[in-house]
């Protein structure tokens, strides 16, 4: 879907409509993952078109990136290593990495609307652990991966991670592993700006709240939806268009989405303060130590340099426009 900006709500109806029509056929078919892109198809993608799948198991289970899990110990993974363990030598022997990503979220995994390539935050992020594990001419095959489906995507080895603002939290720590925090966000509301709705409060009631299945919206909501009739879809883009074309009178989702959605509709607006605090990590199979503390040696090298550090320039590149005043990437906090 190409990014659509600068346009009023009547005239993104009509642009969108179609769009919206072809996305119910694509809700339809959430439960297998879209397979991996072969080699002309987008420049950056690349390897055959299949979809990659048992690996193997790695050698011993990581029980310390789970293990005594509470809300405030949720973002604590493995030290990093930049050892070659199983899982490792395995992504080594095929010759590339493959990655579950999203390819329609603006500013973090999205098509260019020109080049058709992949871009984002979450896109450069992944080519750095690429290029760390491969070498400079890393092989990359992208995977897009639905939210709901992104756990399964990991535990059955559709792909080696997913790189795809994905919150940490200890349900989901109970069925992959994660790398320490890469970014700090939390949820909020996105409504129209003329919407009486003011925050994540009472004046949901009797609204049509969409968020995406599989997210911590949607357990936020199912906690307490305030009153709201909560419709779910496949990704938050399908919210956005759900909500442009009037089938629903907000969205719930991760504040640095809401931002991203409403840099793309001038019409809508970010309402209240977020009302969580989450953390985005790299999800990787449990059975993958070794991956996990070479990622956080990634992070960390990504991490170095104050303002000149690489995540800092892919801060401003990508997000600083729509997320301004932040200083600086969260920092890790390990297990053992």
């Amino acid at each position: 879907m190409r990014v659509v900006r600068g346009r009023g709500l009547r005239d993104l109806r009509a642009v969108l409509a179609p769009v919206a029509a072809g996305m119910a056929v694509m809700a339809a078919a959430a439960t297998v993952l879209v397979p991996a892109l072969g080699r002309g198809a987008h420049p950056e993608v690349s390897g055959p078109v299949a979809v990659h799948r048992a690996y193997g198991p790695g050698t011993a289970p990581a029980t310390a990136a789970g293990a005594h899990c509470t809300p405030g110990t949720a973002a604590e993974s493995l030290r990093p290593s930049p050892a070659d363990g199983p899982a490792v030598e395995r992504i080594k022997q095929k010759g590339q990495l493959v990655v579950g990503v999203d390819q329609n979220t603006y500013r973090w995994g999205y098509r260019d609307r020109d080049t058709g390539a992949l871009e984002g935050f979450d896109i450069d992020l992944a080519r750095a652990i690429a290029k760390d594990i491969l070498g400079p001419d890393a092989k990359v095959v992208f995977q897009a991966v639905p939210t709901n489906q992104r756990i399964p995507a990991v535990q059955q080895r559709t792909v080696d991670m997913v790189v795809r603002t994905m919150t940490i939290n200890c349900e989901r720590k109970e069925k992959v592993a994660f790398s320490t925090a890469y970014f700090q966000a939390g949820q909020q509301v996105l409504a129209p700006k003329t919407s009486p709705i003011t925050a994540f409060d009472d004046s949901l009631r009797g609204r049509r709240v969409c968020t995406a299945d599989g997210s911590t919206g949607q357990a936020e909501l199912t906690r307490s939806s305030h009153g709201a009739r909560v419709l779910t879809a496949p990704s938050q883009l399908d919210c956005l268009v759900r909500l442009q074309l009037g089938e629903a009178d907000a969205v719930v989702t991760d504040s640095a989405l809401a931002a991203a959605q409403a840099a793309q509709d001038p019409t809508v607006e970010l309402k209240g303060k977020p009302f969580t605090d989450e953390s985005y990590g790299v999800a990787m199979n449990k059975d993958d130590p070794d991956l996990v503390r070479r990622v956080n040696k990634v992070l960390d090298d990504y991490r170095s340099g104050g303002d000149d550090s690489p995540w800092m320039r892919a801060y401003r590149k990508w997000l600083k426009a729509d997320l301004p005043g932040i200083s600086g990437p969260p920092a890790p906090e390990y297990a053992d």
